[in-house]
């Protein structure tokens, strides 16, 4: 069962796995999957086009998925992956790609501070 807390804000259109948690005040956009059992904590960000494996932990005021900072990027559809067993710590951000269906890729295991 999923655990979400009452103050978090999940759009109609974001794909929640099994036992994944949602902190308080945390935002989770549309076009956003998260594995099983990934922990999104509080004030956290999901921007939409963001793919998250199982078991990942995404810390306080984490921003995943915003724009790419690149000039040359012209609003084409790009995505942000994160595998298994990811930890992103407090105020990390991470950003899409540039490229249409192109996407930053973080690998299993990883741990950002």
């Amino acid at each position: 069962m999923n655990k979400i807390h009452p103050t978090a804000v999940l759009s109609a259109g974001a794909l929640l796995h099994e036992g994944v948690s949602v902190g308080p005040y945390a935002v989770i956009e549309e076009d956003v999957i998260i594995g099983a059992e990934t922990r999104i904590l509080s004030h956290a960000v999901i921007k939409p086009h963001v793919r998250i494996g199982k078991n990942c932990m995404i810390a306080e005021h984490v921003v995943l998925g915003g724009l790419p900072q690149d000039t040359r990027f012209a609003g084409e559809r790009s995505f942000l992956v994160l595998a298994d067993n990811v930890t992103i710590r407090e105020f990390a951000t991470l950003h899409r790609a540039t490229g249409e269906g192109e996407a930053t890729k973080v690998g299993k295991g990883s741990y950002i501070m």
